[in-house]
């Protein structure tokens, strides 16, 4: 027989059932890991879930939804003459809302405003654009609403108080001549915008009580009045008189000027408006003060005495003070108090009482937040902690946001002298001669005859204050460059010298003929010693002059001028 061969490990059966084991352990192990990780999962997503279902729920509190409520629509025309008659009487009574719109005013136009067109006419085929703008600009009724100092800090105290301002444009059409009007903005009862767009106005509807005088009776007559006006821009080919009973004043397009109205609303908010709270609660805060303050000092004294001589000092503390030896006035200063024996006169303690006025600026730096200016210039006080160099670091930010505030007003002027320019061009007996044409969209462009630019330039001093040394010298090394022309040298070195009326002088340096620049010449200065050296001859000393101009024509003799 041959030998028994030995078996094999993997033939064992123990080995065997060992192995299978092991992999139904191994099994059982991943699949307790993966159960582990799906639970995990499933925790972590019902965990996401509840907290973005918590969140969701939270918007649906009732605050939330009241304010999403009031938001979802403009404020009404009732509600918004209710809240302009509200910041009206602010800005007149309480003394912060005041003090924050005339700063605000102040920062826009204290400074004042150039405004200039490019095209004067001096060149050769240019038409005098300038003549017209500056007409517009002087004319009385213009600047009375729209142009002149007075009205420009009224219109800027309108959007700080009402919120929106809108300008009529009466024009004659024969001549093209304008003339600005302001309406309130509580006659304007609607806008009318088009039906595809909300933001593209076409109709403003006024309606106002008119009051007139009966010449036969003499008295004063009121009847309501509704009227539809264009908006500035909207000129459709068909523009019919009325829509139904309502008159349509063609001639008189309105410019509408919103501030602070959220995207989609088309009435505008005053800047007023988010300090009101806050004003009022400095107030009340303020009248508290002042009642403690009064209640405290209302028993300055204590006096002390015994039973049987109370009543004896209260008769004496209620008796008028004694006169003084001339019988002329009473002794109610550095008067001898007369007590008893046991009386005790001494002060009444002030400690522990709270009299710090200082604790209501939070309230007053909200009410200069909402005003866009900051607490140290609204309250004309830098505080306890405050100084010069705090002031002005406030004051930057202040001056970057009223300066969007000039652009809003640069951009107004530019939209009023574009239409001015346009109707000088329409009316058959206006100024200026060129082309209206309009584009797909139905806005109108002008081009001026004898390719005349009609751009105006309309620039606000600098907010900062400007070294008028330093600005000097930066023109004169921008003169040596020999890269400037000589009108724009003087220009800038007259508004750095804050010289007014910039304009009419640099015009006198034009020669009418040509057009171009010329420098005054004659002797240089010499400090006065032309006119001393006058005065010793027996001369008038005022007869110096700083030098005559250019010599004309009639003063050179054989090609040679004088001096």
């Amino acid at each position: 027989m041959g030998r028994r061969r030995g078996r094999r490990h993997s033939d064992n059966p123990s080995s065997e059932r060992t192995s299978s084991q092991v992999a139904l352990l191994r099994r059982e192990l991943n699949a307790a890991l993966n159960n582990v990780e799906v639970l995990h999962g499933e925790l972590f997503d019902a965990g996401v879930a509840e907290s973005v279902a918590d969140l969701r729920q939270a918007l649906y509190e009732p605050g939330w939804q009241r304010f999403a409520a009031a938001t979802e629509q403009e404020f009404d025309p009732a509600a918004l003459v209710q809240l302009r008659a509200i910041c009206r009487l602010m800005a007149v009574k309480n003394p912060l809302i005041k003090r924050g719109l005339n700063l605000r005013s102040a920062y826009v136009w204290g400074q004042g405003v150039e405004i200039t067109a490019r095209a004067n006419g001096k060149n050769p085929g240019e038409q005098d654009v300038q003549s017209v703008v500056k007409a517009f600009l002087t004319d009385g009724g213009n600047a009375r609403e729209l142009t002149g100092p007075a009205a420009q800090t009224r219109l800027e105290r309108t959007l700080g108080h009402d919120g929106e301002i809108y300008i009529a444009l009466f024009t004659r059409p024969t001549t093209g001549e304008v003339q600005v009007r302001t309406i309130p903005a509580d006659e304007i009862a609607e806008i009318i915008s088009n039906p595809e767009d909300r933001s593209d106005p076409w109709f403003y509807r006024r309606r106002w009580e008119q009051q007139t005088i009966n010449p036969g009776t003499g008295r004063t007559e009121t009847r309501t009045v509704e009227r539809l006006y264009p908006a500035l821009g909207y000129r459709p080919r068909s523009r019919p008189s009325a829509f139904g009973s309502i008159e349509v004043q063609w001639d008189a397009p309105v410019l509408h000027v919103p501030v602070n109205n959220p995207t989609g609303w088309q009435r505008g908010i005053p800047d007023v408006y988010a300090a009101l709270d806050w004003a009022r609660a400095y107030k009340i805060f303020l009248e508290d003060w002042a009642t403690l303050v009064k209640a405290l000092s209302r028993f300055a004294y204590r006096l002390t005495v015994k039973g049987r001589h109370r009543q004896q000092a209260q008769a004496r503390l209620a008796a008028a003070p004694a006169r003084d030896p001339s019988g002329v006035s009473f002794q109610d200063v550095g008067a001898t108090a007369l007590l008893p024996l046991d009386g005790v006169l001494e002060a009444v303690p002030k400690t522990g009482a709270t009299i710090d006025s200082e604790s209501g600026r939070p309230l007053a730096a909200m009410v200069a937040a909402g005003l866009d200016l900051p607490v140290t210039m609204l309250l004309g006080d830098p505080g306890t902690t405050g100084n010069r160099a705090t002031a002005e670091t406030l004051d930057w930010p202040t001056e970057v946001t009223l300066k969007d505030r000039q652009r809003l007003w640069a951009s107004v002027l530019q939209r009023v002298l574009r239409y001015v320019i346009a109707e000088s061009v329409r009316a058959p007996q206006g100024v200026l001669r060129g082309v209206i044409t309009q584009d797909r969209y139905g806005r109108e462009t002008v081009a001026l005859a004898g390719d005349t630019p009609t751009d105006v330039d309309i620039i606000f001093p600098d907010l900062k204050k400007v070294d008028v040394t330093a600005a000097v010298k930066a023109v004169v090394n921008a003169q040596s460059t020999g890269t400037m022309p000589p009108d724009v040298v003087l220009r800038l070195l007259l508004t750095a010298l804050g010289v007014r009326d910039v304009d009419g002088l640099v015009d006198r340096m034009l020669n009418d003929e040509t057009g171009e620049f010329q420098w005054p010449t004659g002797p240089p200065l010499d400090g006065g010693q032309s006119a001393v050296d006058r005065a010793r001859a027996g001369g008038d000393p005022a007869d110096t002059g700083p030098g005559r101009m250019a010599p004309d024509d009639d003063d050179q003799d054989d090609g040679d001028s004088e001096g």
